[in-house]
């Protein structure tokens, strides 16, 4: 039956199951269920990356420029959200090269299997595939789960950042909060507050 065509499926796990509830799979279209899971596991890498280079300037900075000719050293872009607005128009025509080669041109899927380039393990390709079809099967759902958890982060970093103006959710700057209507009531006493 087509409600039971995907449940055997990578990134089927406990305690969920195979969860659909918009119905996209309800078709049973294998073809519908390949490209979606092609994209959901793009996407996972893509927010996996996108949280690591969340959190790494906050501890590192590269010395030096990014821009010699605007002045612009690496140290002058701020955390989160408002680094959006100081990258140079040369540099967004870089990154989306960028991605453009590697969608293209490198990544090529030519394995039918959703997320496999031929890259092998790590997607180096200097460590070769993962021979055991158990520790294969088990790092591929592995991936699959961090970068579902990685998307819901990524998202709740760019809502925190928007909501509190800070790359790391300072709440004492979210002024605006329906949580502070009753904060000199009676009753309000440290150390637990409203």
């Amino acid at each position: 039956s087509p409600l039971r065509a995907f449940e055997g499926e990578l990134g089927v796990q406990q305690p969920v199951g195979f969860w659909d509830p918009l119905g996209l799979s309800a078709n049973g279209d294998v073809e519908q269920f390949k490209r979606r899971r092609e994209v959901e596991i793009k996407h996972g890498r893509v927010a996996m990356l996108a949280c690591m280079g969340y959190i790494t300037p906050e501890y590192f900075k590269f010395p030096g420029y990014l821009s010699p000719k605007m002045g612009l050293a690496f140290e002058d872009i701020p955390n989160g959200l408002a680094a959006l607005t100081k990258v140079p128009g040369v540099g967004w025509g870089q990154i989306a090269a960028m991605i453009g080669t590697y969608e293209l041109i490198i990544y090529k899927n030519t394995t039918g299997e959703p997320g496999n380039y031929g890259a092998g393990n790590l997607g180096l390709g200097i460590l070769g595939p993962v021979k055991d079809p158990a520790v294969r099967q088990r790092k591929l759902n592995a991936e699959i789960a961090n970068g579902r958890l990685a998307m819901m982060a990524i998202m709740g970093m760019f809502f925190q950042n928007g909501l509190t103006g800070s790359a790391w959710g300072d709440w004492a700057l979210y002024t605006d909060s329906p949580l502070r209507a009753f904060e000199g009531e009676l009753g309000v006493q440290q150390p637990v507050g409203f």
